[in-house]
């Protein structure tokens, strides 16, 4: 499949979802704290006995949590669309069902720091929001996919120098590898190149 050109609608789009993912990274990294992450990480014995920041903790994951809910969404317009061939809209629904894990995991840590985990908006919202009146085939919900991805992959890796335990940092790293999964897959199925150069994440 080939290179898509960005219509003005999807260019638009591409700056809202960056603007969503800088201001993730901007309001988390140096500042979440070790019981959060302990407890995102399934880790409860862990977080016992750790200082933490709760409200600040809360409303970073709500951020994050936002961001999961936006993506779910995403692939759930691309999957109603109509436009994806089968094998791909199977993969697509695979790769939803990795968001749904980890809003299911930010949501349970939420709750047990003692806060109230942001609603997920309506679908109609999220079509709004993301131009999803300007998807016309299976490369534009690709792309818009693929953006969507780009985004989570740095949001997270840039919250892992924030943490001074590896173990700590573990879940950070699992969650951008996720990410980076479905980036590599979606780009290879839009025809396109792979990064040439090494290190290209989360720079």
């Amino acid at each position: 499949m080939q290179s898509v050109v960005h219509t003005p609608a999807q260019a638009a789009s591409g700056i809202v979802l960056a603007s969503s993912r800088r201001a993730f990274m901007g309001r988390t990294t140096g500042t979440l704290s070790a019981v959060a992450v302990a407890l995102l990480a399934g880790k409860d014995a862990l977080a016992e006995g750790m200082a933490g920041d709760t409200a600040k903790d809360v409303s970073i994951l709500n951020v994050a949590l936002g961001l999961e809910h936006e993506a779910i969404n995403a692939y759930q317009l691309g999957a109603g669309s109509g436009l994806l061939a089968k094998g791909v809209l199977d993969v697509a629904v695979q790769f939803q069902g990795h968001h749904k894990a980890h809003r299911d995991a930010l949501i349970a840590t939420i709750q047990k720091l003692g806060g109230n985990p942001v609603m997920e908006k309506k679908l109609d919202d999220y079509a709004k929001s993301l131009k999803a009146d300007t998807l016309r085939s299976q490369a534009d919900v690709l792309d818009l996919a693929t953006r969507l991805e780009l985004g989570a992959i740095n949001a997270y890796l840039g919250v892992i120098p924030a943490f001074g335990s590896k173990d700590l940092a573990k879940v950070a790293a699992r969650l951008a590898a996720d990410e980076t999964m479905h980036f590599t897959v979606l780009t290879s199925a839009l025809g396109r190149p792979l990064p040439a150069g090494a290190l290209s994440f989360g720079a």
